[in-house]
C-alpha cells in the first residue's frame, strides 16, 4: 500500500513541476436588475510555487523507497 501512495505521490510531484498552475473561465452576474441580468465570463487562476511540486515528489521517492517488499 505505501508504495502505491508513494507512486502516485512521484506522479503528483512530476505534474505539479511542469504545470505551475491552471486557469478556468467563471461566469459571474454584474447587474441583477429584475428582469434584467448581466453577467460577464471572468478567468481565474490558480497556481503554485515550483518547490511545492518538489517537496511532494521527494516525500513520494522516501515513501516509496522505505516501504516494506512484501510479496
Amino acid at each position: 500500500m505505501n508504495r502505491t501512495i508513494g507512486i502516485v505521490l512521484m506522479v503528483v510531484g512530476i505534474a505539479m513541476l511542469i504545470w505551475t498552475g491552471f486557469s478556468y473561465t467563471k461566469k459571474e452576474k454584474i447587474v441583477d436588475a429584475g428582469p434584467i441580468q448581466i453577467s460577464a465570463d471572468k478567468e481565474k487562476s490558480v497556481n503554485w510555487p515550483p518547490y511545492a511540486g518538489g517537496i511532494i515528489l521527494i516525500a513520494g521517492v522516501i515513501v516509496f523507497v522505505t516501504s516494506k517488499n512484501r510479496k
